[in-house]
């Protein structure tokens, strides 16, 4: 009898250097244990057809049919021996459909002898369209023979797992190569405490391993599934427990506002009320300030819905203890525009130091990577001595020459931009570790919280300052209804005859470093496929001012001009010196025009929805009503179209959040590319399983405050340690 395979050997050592190298390099499997975790997407039932009605175009597809006609054609080819080509059609059905099959030369005669009317088969190829039918050319295929016992043996009785495969790697090759390596399910550590297991009537480790890759029913399916989601939610949520219950050891100093200190001056002169929301979420953020051990909180809200002004009154709760408080922003644009709101709101309150300035007042210092020398010496100084009480910068902050006298807090904006060394760097430069507080206006919907940010505390604003107004958005369908665009053209016009302004926002830049006609240029995925590349900043802006847009005053804003440059055309828009601002999504955060009340996106469908509920946010944000109008070509079938319509229906985030959120892959939602390394997550929805993660952060939380290091459940820390490598804790550790 062979030994059964231990889940770290090399996938190579059992199946073969070849098929080890397709896995690797295409699945990204590279041991045994790692190709057990990867899950059928669904399966088939012998007897019970696929629907071929409904096969996605352009997409690798395995189906399971019978060959209802097969015909042989012959055909003169110059390419071909004796002058005559071969063409193989075969037909196959389902009940729901037919899907026409072709095979060509030398690739006839396999299928030629195999494929009869009546025989069943699995397929596998790319669907595409052929004179306006689908078809699949020269399809990978396997017979099902009856129930000869080779098939029994190798497909697992009546249900046919299908796995995610590619081009190079068919369902039914990963099925087989999991038959080879199933044995080793049996030494499957269970992470899970038996206490946890019994009292949720799970199934053990190797038994969820063997019924999702050998299923005899739909229940063997369920009770796999059940068992392998827990185990991606507890031991995620084992990790963030961790690291929530060693930040309440670290220490930190409480820092209490003052009765008639800097807040208090500020609050005095503001010309507005507090929402209700934001004096809740302030309370929040006060109280954890003035504990000894580091605030970590999260706070989400909508567009627009004066999350800076929380932030400020933070900062200035902790300049008032004594300490100093630093933004982190994650671009010049922004960081400017931060610096320029915080002063004014502030007035001769940040005149510290200064001529006029109050008798509370403190510094507020920029601090960014473009400054001129001489400007920079002096904001150093300025943190180093304490002088400067609160500082806004980019990642220039992070740098080891900028030393702070006594950090107290630190704000982190549209923290998914930021790596997680960043945010460390800037947390290491506290006597104690800081307070942090992170902001971010994607709403995100309350499970995703519990999964990305599960070591912050989460406050939410969700209502808007009063006087601010309701902002319609619009689909317009430029190929179907070109004069509609035109209309949009106008709209802009109506708007800026008003006396407000206007931003139209663009996919790309269009300078020769993105140009595909360049020399050098890159290409896209859409230009690779014929189609035309995104609409550009600098051709839109040209063909506006000498068009639809003629006699008005028309400036360009992208991340590649320099940095005052960038400022000056922010600072001319601001003071309504231009009419309209043709921009990327430089502006997507944090910009402030009140005056500004409508915006085109040309190419909408190429941005996500968050995105374009973040760009839409920088409208509406005066008195007057706001418009958006999402510009696009897409078909009105398409997926892209039915995007925008969701955006363009509400205005609600968390609302939009769960929409991108179940149209993205759970790797995505995890941070996935930031993190570099491969999503944990192959069972859990985390917009679905909504009750399975709640309950595990509360098992987890439970086990973790009993026994931190785990020392009494060493498979737990096995399956930890193999789960989330360090890397991939750390990051998130961070959120």
């Amino acid at each position: 009898m062979d030994p059964v395979p231990a889940l770290e050997e090399p996938l190579k050592k059992v199946l073969g250097p070849a098929t080890a190298k397709v896995m690797a390099e295409h699945l990204g499997l590279h041991t045994v244990g790692d190709l057990l975790h990867h899950y059928p997407r669904r399966y088939e039932e012998r007897g019970q057809l696929t629907h071929l009605a409904d096969l996605p175009m352009d997409e690798h597809v395995t189906v399971v049919a019978q060959v209802a006609d097969a015909r042989l054609h012959t055909f003169a080819s110059s390419r071909a021996p004796r002058g005559k080509g071969q063409r193989l059609e075969v037909t196959i059905t389902d009940g729901s459909g037919r899907l026409q099959l072709v095979f060509f030369g030398a690739g006839v005669h396999k299928p030629h002898k195999e494929l009869l009317p009546g025989t069943r088969a699995m397929f596998a190829g790319k669907v595409s369209v052929f004179n306006r039918r689908l078809q699949l050319a020269h399809p990978a295929y396997e017979l099902l023979r009856g129930d000869s016992e080779e098939t029994v043996e190798t497909w697992a009785g009546s249900l046919i797992p299908i796995y995610p495969a590619t081009a190079k790697l068919e369902s039914w090759k990963i099925g087989k190569a999991l038959q080879t390596v199933l044995p080793g399910a049996q030494e499957a550590v269970d992470p899970l405490p038996e206490s946890l297991r019994a009292g949720r009537g799970l199934v053990a480790l190797p038994e969820a391993l063997l019924k999702i890759h050998r299923p005899h029913t739909k229940a063997d399916i369920e009770d796999a599934r059940a068992r392998l989601k827990w185990d991606e939610a507890f031991v995620l949520q084992v990790a963030l427990a961790r690291r929530r219950h060693a930040d309440a050891q670290l220490p930190a100093v409480a820092r209490r506002p003052k009765p008639d200190g800097l807040l208090a001056a500020f609050d005095d002169r503001l010309p507005f009320t507090l929402t209700e929301g934001q004096r809740k979420v302030s309370a929040e953020i006060f109280t954890g300030l003035a504990t000894e051990h580091p605030m970590h909180r999260l706070l989400q809200g909508e567009v627009g819905s004066g999350k800076t002004m929380v932030a400020l009154r933070a900062m200035l709760a902790v300049v008032d203890a004594g300490g100093q408080a630093a933004m982190l922003a994650p671009t010049e644009v922004l960081a400017q525009q931060h610096h320029r709101s915080v002063t004014e709101m502030m007035g001769e309150l940040a005149e510290g130091g200064m001529l006029g300035g109050a008798e509370d007042a403190t510094k507020v210092v920029l601090l960014t990577g473009s400054m001129g020398a001489a400007a920079r010496r002096h904001a150093l100084l300025d943190l180093a001595t304490g002088e400067a009480g609160i500082v806004i910068g980019t990642h220039a902050l992070i740098e080891d020459k900028v030393q702070f006298h006594d950090l107290g807090l630190v704000v982190v904006d549209e923290q998914h931009r930021f790596g997680v060394e960043q945010r460390d760097a800037l947390r290491g430069k506290g006597k104690q570790p800081p307070h942090l507080l992170v902001m971010t206006a994607t709403p995100i919907p309350r499970t995703v919280a519990m999964t990305v940010f599960g070591d912050l505390e989460t406050s939410v604003l969700d209502q808007l300052p009063a006087g601010r107004s309701p902002i319609a958005s619009h689909v317009v369908p430029a190929a179907d209804k070109p004069h509609f665009l035109a209309r949009a053209w106008e709209r802009v016009r109506e708007e800026v005859a008003k006396g407000h302004q206007a931003y139209v926002v663009c996919p790309r830049i269009g300078d020769e470093a993105d140009d595909p006609k360049k020399p050098g240029g890159k290409k896209s995925a859409e230009d690779e496929a014929g189609k035309r590349p995104p609409l550009a900043v600098l051709d839109i802006a040209e063909q506006l001012a000498r068009g639809p847009l003629r006699g008005l005053r028309v400036e360009v804003l992208h991340g590649r001009m320099q940095p005052d440059d960038k400022d000056a055309v922010m600072r001319r828009f601001a003071a309504g010196e231009a009419d309209v601002l043709v921009a990327t999504t430089v502006i997507e955060v944090g910009v402030n025009v009140p005056n500004a009340t409508a915006m085109v996106i040309m190419d909408a469908d190429r941005f996500g929805v968050s995105q374009l509920h973040q760009l839409r946010g920088r409208v509406g944000r005066g008195s007057a009503p706001g418009l958006c109008l999402l510009i696009t070509e897409m078909p009105e079938a398409s997926a892209a179209r039915q995007r925008l319509n969701a955006v363009a229906s509400t205005l609600d985030g968390f609302e939009l959040s769960r929409i991108d959120l179940e149209q993205r892959r759970e790797g995505d939602v995890l941070g996935q590319a930031q993190s570099g390394t491969r999503s944990s997550l192959r069972m859990l929805a985390v917009i679905d399983d909504e009750e399975i993660i709640a309950e595990a952060r509360e098992e987890a939380t439970r086990v973790v405050a009993d026994d931190p290091e785990l020392t009494r459940l060493p498979a737990l820390r096995t399956a930890l340690d193999a789960l989330l490598d360090e890397e991939r804790e750390q990051y998130l550790e961070k959120g």
